[in-house]
């Protein structure tokens, strides 16, 4: 029988098979940053050991830091503390550090694809869950908890249970105006936040192969969001041209060379999957969430659920808690509600092509006034790239404001957390209760919904 993608990069990185279920797995690179390292590096130190392969090991400050006068020392205490801790422990342990301040500072899940890092066949872990936005190149990445962290540190290895197999083919041509923020909260609500759990998907399909590298990203860093283990998408000619030529990317004959292999990385056309969804990429319209989990998704022209229509008495005490938390009823129409803020950033919606997706749209536009627009790039090469093109005046003049990379208010961790009880349409992944800061109501959506809603003043479609 044939083998899948997901099983041929698994098997190339098995050390040792420990039990039938579990296997001793390779990490060819580890992502860390600030929030989830230090206790590891603690534990590591209690036990009197080093990192094993520092070269392998890529550290960013992303979760914590602050978006304006990065130049400053951080306001918050322990924002400051847990920046400073990363750096020390970085210089400790020979470990390269884009701190701020670098120039390939950013997002973790931004830095590595843009750098080259990333690269298909591989094996990369971080102790954050969007990890798995790096499958899209045909890698098996996924988040780890922080005794996880320590094991990387100390071994390069990592004990797995390998997970079960899904595909998910979206084939057919996408809608004007509909992006692949769009295709994975259409997937999402349609199988559940709790769907994929225990698998690790690859998604396939004409939609999917016609997407950017950047596109892809999107759908595969919202694979957690479903409850999966990852997501991975084949690598072809896209991927390829994509890495050519990037920072740490193989060079001349060594790329060539990788390309011959990286060719081989595909699900073989007898290969079994334990479970596949099939959709129609007509079908897909723009989406937005209404609730408090991912997969509380609907197309913008849709009502919000009847909770009547809900049997299990459980499924429908959670959903009436939900839409208590949102302020929203069964039956109410989000298209044309008024927002106040919008923010288009995250590991999920944060390149280069979102920034010039969005200035193209709001080009000779004016933001409404009631509307605080704030736009993150999601690393330094973003940003700069982002002013040499001339985005940033763009931006400027539509009201939104542009400031310096991180992960922002895609979590209450910073300073940017959107005030209690306030409404944000948001490029970002995750929409439960506080997740945006304390009371904050989040409602989830694509680089163009969100750019539309700042102009408009009220969550609105792209025309």
């Amino acid at each position: 029988m044939g083998k899948t993608l997901f099983d041929k990069v698994w098997e190339r990185h098995v050390v040792h098979k420990v039990s039938p279920s579990t296997d001793l797995l390779y990490i060819d690179k580890h992502l860390i940053h600030e929030v989830t390292s230090p206790q590891a590096f603690a534990g590591l130190e209690a036990r009197g050991l080093k990192v094993f392969r520092p070269e392998n090991t890529v550290a960013t400050a992303d979760h914590n830091v602050p978006t304006k006068d990065q130049h400053l020392p951080i306001r918050e205490a322990l924002s400051r503390k847990q920046v400073e801790k990363l750096t020390e422990n970085c210089e400790k342990h020979g470990i390269e550090l884009y701190g701020l301040g670098h120039r390939y500072q950013g997002i973790v899940h931004v830095i590595g694809p843009e750098l080259g890092i990333t690269q298909p066949g591989m094996t990369m872990v971080c102790g954050d869950s969007h990890t798995s936005t790096h499958g899209a190149f045909g890698s098996i990445a996924f988040g780890i908890g922080t005794s996880e962290v320590e094991q990387v540190f100390a071994t390069q290895c990592l004990l797995q249970k390998k997970p079960k197999t899904m595909r998910i083919k979206v084939d057919g041509e996408l809608k004007k105006g509909v992006l692949s923020k769009d295709i994975i909260l259409y997937i999402i609500s349609k199988i559940s936040s709790s769907g994929g759990t225990g698998y690790f998907v690859e998604y396939a399909g004409s939609a999917i192969e016609s997407l950017s590298m950047e596109a892809r990203m999107t759908i595969c860093n919202m694979s957690i969001e479903m409850g999966a283990r990852g997501g991975i998408i084949a690598p072809d000619q896209t991927t390829f041209d994509y890495i050519k030529g990037r920072e740490f990317a193989p060079k001349g004959e060594a790329f060539d060379k990788a390309v011959a292999d990286w060719s081989e990385l595909r699900t073989d056309d007898d290969a079994k999957f334990d479970v596949e969804y099939v959709f129609d990429a007509a079908d897909i319209e723009p989406m937005i969430t209404y609730g408090t989990n991912p997969g509380m998704g609907m197309k913008l022209s849709s009502i919000v659920p009847d909770e009547n229509a809900i049997d299990d008495i459980n499924e429908k005490k959670s959903f009436q808690k939900s839409l208590e938390y949102m302020g929203l009823k069964s039956g109410e129409q989000l298209l044309g509600k008024k927002v106040n803020y919008v923010f288009i950033g995250s590991c999920t919606n944060s390149r280069i092509e979102d920034l010039r997706l969005v200035a193209d749209y709001v080009k000779g536009k004016k933001k409404a006034e009631n509307i605080n627009a704030l736009f993150i790039p999601g690393s330094k090469q973003v940003e700069k790239q982002a002013i040499e093109e001339g985005l940033d005046k763009i931006f400027a003049e539509a009201g939104f404001e542009l400031r310096e990379p991180g992960c922002s208010a895609c979590l209450g961790m910073n300073e940017d957390k959107i005030p209690q009880g306030e409404y944000c349409v948001s490029t970002s992944n995750r929409n439960f209760e506080g997740r945006q800061g304390p009371g904050a109501r989040t409602l989830l959506a694509s680089p163009l919904t969100a750019a539309a809603t700042a102009i408009k003043g009220y969550i609105s479609i792209a025309e």
